[in-house]
């Protein structure tokens, strides 16, 4: 799966949380927010030399940016879900992530694990592979 298969993904199931979803599908959309937060930053920083207008504008760029943020929490909230559905967890699971530090490290762990292979109670294997373990 490619970032751009990806991402499509990551919008079109904007509100899904039955199934499965491979680890492309959660960690490219994490690249995407990643690559936005550096893009505003290294802006803020660039702007910064224009004094007072450069801040009004820096502003306004982290503005959009917390639009953007805010625009994609519930796919994000449901592309976890479902990566943890591929694990054969509930995604009630992500409350873990409620616990400082060791929380994070935890679902960081759920998330860049491979899932179950085959079938489980969530759904068919998202990568299409052989229903058949043994």
């Amino acid at each position: 799966m490619d970032y751009q298969e990806s991402i499509q993904l990551f919008f079109k199931n904007y509100t899904n949380f039955q199934g499965r979803a491979r680890r492309a599908e959660y960690w490219w959309p994490v690249v995407m927010y990643l690559v936005a937060y550096i893009a505003v930053v290294v802006l803020s920083i660039a702007l910064s030399v224009l004094g007072d207008i450069g801040g009004v504008i820096s502003g306004l760029i982290f503005i959009v940016y917390l639009l953007f943020c805010l625009g994609c929490f519930i796919p994000s909230l449901s592309v976890a879900v479902r990566r943890l559905h591929d694990k054969n967890m509930t995604g009630w699971f992500l409350l873990i992530g409620l616990i400082p530090f060791l929380g994070s490290l935890v679902l960081l762990y759920f998330f860049a694990t491979e899932g179950t292979q085959g079938p489980n109670q969530y759904g068919e294997d998202p990568k299409g592979g052989p229903t058949d373990v043994f």
